[in-house]
C-alpha cells in the first residue's frame, strides 16, 4: 500500500519530540537545569489545522521536560507521554483507549528509539535527517529536517489525501485574525 493510501486512514498523528518536534538541539539553563527547546511555528501551525480537521495529535517521548510540556498545552495536544523510554506500550495504550487501530495511526520520528512503534502504525514518517535505520522503516520520508517543518510536511500530505487540500485554505482564511491583520483590515 502507498503512504497516500495509508494517509486516507490516519485518525491520529503521534511523533517523538527530540529530532523530530524539534532539531534536537538541548540548551541546558545554568541556574536550574531545565532543558530548553526550540519549536517551529510552522510545525505548531500544522498541528492546529490537524486538530481543526478532526484529527487527534500526541506525542510520545523518551525525555521529560517543562517545555514539552507547556508546548503541548498551548497546542492543546491531544496525547502528552513524556518518559517513555519503551514507547510501544504507550501507543499501544494510547490506541486502545480511544478505540482506534495500528492502520489509523501515523508516526513521525528520527532515531531508533522510534523504531518500534513505526514498525507498528498505519504511516511511518521519518524527518529528513533521521537515522538511516528509521528512514528505510518510513513509508513517508520528509524533505525537512527535524524541528525545520518536518511535522507540518507530513500533517499536510495527510490532510491532503484526506480531501482537505482546499479545505486547508479555507481554515486559514476563516482563522481569526491576529492584531496586526486587524488593524489592515
Amino acid at each position: 500500500m502507498d503512504a497516500r493510501s495509508r494517509a486516507r486512514r490516519v485518525k491520529i498523528i503521534l511523533m517523538d519530540v527530540d529530532g523530530t518536534l524539534t532539531d534536537g538541539t538541548l540548551m541546558i539553563l545554568p541556574d536550574s537545569g531545565e532543558e530548553v527547546r526550540a519549536y517551529n511555528v510552522k510545525d505548531g501551525q500544522g498541528i492546529v489545522l490537524a486538530r481543526a480537521a478532526g484529527l487527534k495529535v500526541g506525542i510520545i517521548t523518551g525525555k521529560s521536560s517543562k517545555s514539552v510540556a507547556i508546548r503541548a498545552e498551548r497546542l492543546g495536544l491531544d496525547e502528552v507521554h513524556q518518559g517513555a523510554k519503551d514507547k510501544k506500550p504507550v501507543l499501544d495504550g494510547i490506541l486502545a483507549r480511544l478505540g482506534l487501530k495500528p492502520a489509523e495511526t501515523a508516526f513521525i520520528g528520527d532515531d531508533i528509539g522510534d523504531a518500534e512503534v513505526m514498525r507498528s502504525v498505519g504511516l511511518a514518517a521519518a524527518v529528513a535527517d533521521a537515522h538511516p535505520l528509521i528512514r528505510k522503516q518510513a513509508h513517508f520520508l520528509c524533505r525537512a529536517a527535524g524541528g525545520r517543518g518536518a511535522v507540518r510536511e507530513l500533517i499536510e500530505f495527510i490532510l491532503g489525501a484526506q480531501g482537505f487540500g482546499q479545505k486547508l485554505e479555507l481554515l486559514q482564511k476563516n482563522r481569526p485574525a491576529g492584531k496586526a491583520e486587524q488593524r489592515r483590515a
